[in-house]
Order: structure tokens, then C-alpha cells, then sequence
């Protein structure tokens, strides 16, 4: 299943459960940089959408927001030029 957020990009139902468990603040701390691991490996466009909407996310901590600049960095280098 897919769903659209306020910027009418659709994002797979997938992507949405592992944004949640990585901005989930009472699940330890490798089990969120593990789902945020995933969505990097994952490596769409919409992962990388979900990526740069966690780093900007002022409410995670800076680990993980770096973490997540780091994954959507890496997409950004394997896509096409």
C-alpha cells in the first residue's frame, strides 16, 4: 500500500513504518539507526525524501539526524547523473 504526504509524493507504505521506528524515542538507539540503515539501503527517491525529512526533524537527536544526512547522502551519490 502507498500513501501520499502534503507534498503528493507518493510514499510506499514500507518507507512510513521504518520513519516510524527510527523517530520511535523509546526504542533503543541501534534499533533506530538500523531502520534508518534500511531506508538508506532501500534508495529511492522516497527513501531519500524520508531521509532528508528525519534530518531536518529538530526533535530527533543530533546522532541520528547526522545519520540520516549520511544515508540520503549516499543516495544522492548513486544516482545517475
Amino acid at each position: 500500500m502507498v500513501s501520499e504526504n502534503e507534498d503528493s509524493v507518493m510514499i510506499p507504505e514500507e518507507l512510513k513504518k521504518m520513519a516510524k521506528i527510527a523517530t520511535d524515542m523509546q526504542l533503543p538507539s541501534k534499533m533506530r539507526d538500523q531502520a534508518v540503515t534500511q531506508i538508506g539501503d532501500i534508495g529511492s527517491h522516497e527513501a531519500l525524501l524520508v531521509l532528508l525529512n528525519m534530518a531536518a526533524n529538530e526533535h530527533l537527536n543530533k546522532e541520528l539526524r547526522d545519520l540520516a544526512v549520511r544515508k540520503a547522502r549516499d543516495i544522492i551519490k548513486k544516482s545517475p547523473q
